[in-house]
């Protein structure tokens, strides 16, 4: 059974990083876009971040690029968000998201398979 576990979520002053992680475990990622999505209260689940399977492609939201970096591991099954100078409106549950053999690119009408469970982020000014 496939699952994605985020970790490394946290609380954090404005102008901090946080790093998150995502296991993902049950098959293979090697043929899986990833993505990174969050949620805030009230409002519905934005895109933030995908990657290629092969990790040399990367798409961002426009408001994080320059502050977020998605890589991959995939010996390690694991993909990672690095947040640097995060900012109050980056408060939000942020979910892990896999694709199987779709692509990155946030246009693509391929829905993502599987979901983790999120990790709250929140950002205090």
């Amino acid at each position: 059974q496939v699952q994605l576990v985020e970790s490394g979520g946290g609380s954090v002053q404005a102008g901090g990083s946080l790093r998150l992680s995502c296991l993902f475990s049950g098959r293979t990622s090697y043929d899986c876009a990833m993505g990174w999505f969050r949620q805030a209260p009230g409002k519905e689940r934005e895109f933030v971040a995908s990657i290629a399977w092969t990790g040399a492609t990367t798409y961002y939201e426009d408001s994080v690029k320059g502050r977020f970096t998605i890589s991959r591991n995939n010996p390690k099954s694991t993909v990672y968000l690095q947040m640097n100078n995060l900012k109050p409106e980056d408060t939000a549950v942020y979910f892990c998201a896999a694709k199987l053999g779709g692509l990155a690119n946030p246009n693509d009408p391929k829905p993502y398979d599987y979901w983790g469970r999120g990790t709250q982020v929140t950002v205090s000014s």
